[in-house]
């Protein structure tokens, strides 16, 4: 039984990740620090977040500033001093997106804390809205969410494939650089060695020592 329930969370964990993630998360914020969030995510796909400060009794009303950038380091969005915001791009290329958070100015050891709901994938489509545009609701609905589910598995399988494709690539390219590193490196260490015994052969010679 314990080896089932194991092995359905893994599966459940696995389901999330290829179809796309969601969940909220709190940030303790600070004036020392910025915190960031990562998350690699390939191309054409829709990204939705909403963040908030969770207000609690501060004699100030804290401020938190965001930005968010893309794997080549583009700014998807950018807010200053704002006590609760949102963002929402389709990603142009694969790779790691960062969002990056930082309070105001606030007093010695004062923290705040930052909810950030972040959904990626099939999690961001608001499929009320789909159901309803497209006049769809129970089975018909579900077997829609089902397509969506297994086209978005079917995309990260084939990320996945490419992703170690590369990877292998880099591996294979780095193990002959590796190799001719060595071969050059034992050349000249054999070179090196036939000098040496070559000068203390000549000098040898002109001590006529030999």
């Amino acid at each position: 039984m314990g080896r089932c329930g194991a092995g359905a969370a893994a599966a459940a964990f696995t389901l999330w990740w290829l179809t796309g993630c969601a969940g909220a998360v709190w940030l303790e914020l600070s004036t020392t620090a910025t915190k960031c969030l990562s998350e690699e995510i390939q191309s054409n796909v829709v990204v939705m977040a909403d963040y908030s400060i969770l207000f609690e009794e501060h004699p100030v009303r804290p401020t938190v500033s965001a930005k968010v950038t893309s794997p080549y380091g583009d700014i998807l969005h950018h807010a200053e001093k704002v006590s609760h915001g949102q963002f929402a791009f389709t990603t142009a290329e694969s790779g790691i997106y960062l969002a990056c958070f930082w309070a105001g100015t606030l007093e010695k050891g004062m923290v705040i804390n930052l909810n950030l709901d972040w959904r990626i994938g099939i999690a961001a489509k608001d499929w009320d809205s789909i159901a309803k545009k497209e006049k769809i609701d129970g089975v018909a609905l579900e077997l829609v969410k089902l397509e969506a589910t297994a086209r978005a598995i079917h995309g990260n399988m084939l990320y996945l494939i490419v992703k170690e494709a590369d990877m292998r690539n880099l591996s294979e390219w780095t193990q002959v650089k590796i190799t001719w590193l060595s071969l050059l490196s034992l050349a000249v260490c054999i070179t090196v060695s036939v000098l040496q015994v070559w000068h203390l052969k000549q000098f040898f010679r002109k001590k006529k020592l030999i």
